[in-house]
């Protein structure tokens, strides 16, 4: 029994040709999120229709400056690109340099995400039963056109670019990334059991 709940994650949607990425605006990538989180779903369901307009206006890398693709050596870099105005929503670019990675985490709010640049590898974890460590729940590889996405609870996960090049992500958080400062609710610095030794 876990105490986190069930993954509420969408399905990985395979990634389209990285040559057949469209260049659209940031302005048509907002609009068209700003219909899908007007329709006020709950949050899995307002994850799977900003998943699907995500897949429809991947941008290409070039949405954003040349400044803006170039990797810190120190850490993954964050740009908040939009922030609705009402705060219902905001889309962020993440950038990473090989090796680069997140503390294990989980979300305030449902997240949708899509690489444009690379690849991503996701580790998932479940709290245990009595929440003194972590397990593992499995993995996922994201490539460039790949987009997916989940809403808590059960959104405990790490991420790291396993890649040889710099990989990019655009994220749309369901919160204003810009006025509360990360998507993040909580870090974990707990033991790791593999799943098999849960049982």
């Amino acid at each position: 029994m876990i105490t986190q709940g069930q993954s509420k994650r969408l399905p990985r949607r395979p990634g389209i040709d990285p040559a057949a990425l469209a260049s659209p605006g940031l302005d048509e990538l907002a609009a068209a999120v700003r219909i899908a989180v007007g329709k006020r779903a709950d949050w899995q369901q307002t994850a799977q229709l900003v998943a699907s307009e995500l897949e429809r206006h991947l941008p290409a890398p070039s949405i954003l400056t040349a400044e803006q693709r170039t990797g810190d050596p120190k850490t993954y870099r964050s740009h908040v690109l939009y922030s609705e105005a009402d705060g219902s929503f905001s889309i962020v670019a993440l950038v990473w340099c090989p090796g680069q990675v997140t503390r294990i985490h989980d979300h305030v709010t449902w997240c949708v995400f899509g690489v444009i640049q690379g690849m991503e590898y996701e580790e998932l974890f479940t709290l245990n039963r009595e929440g003194e460590c972590l397990v593992e729940a499995g993995y996922s590889v994201n490539r460039t056109g790949d987009v997916s996405g989940f809403a808590p609870p059960g959104d405990i996960h790490r991420v790291r670019n396993a890649g040889d090049r710099t990989a990019i992500s655009i994220h749309i958080y369901g919160t204003d990334v810009s006025r509360i400062g990360s998507s993040v609710r909580r870090d974990y610095d707990l033991p790791v059991q593999p799943a098999s030794s849960a049982a």
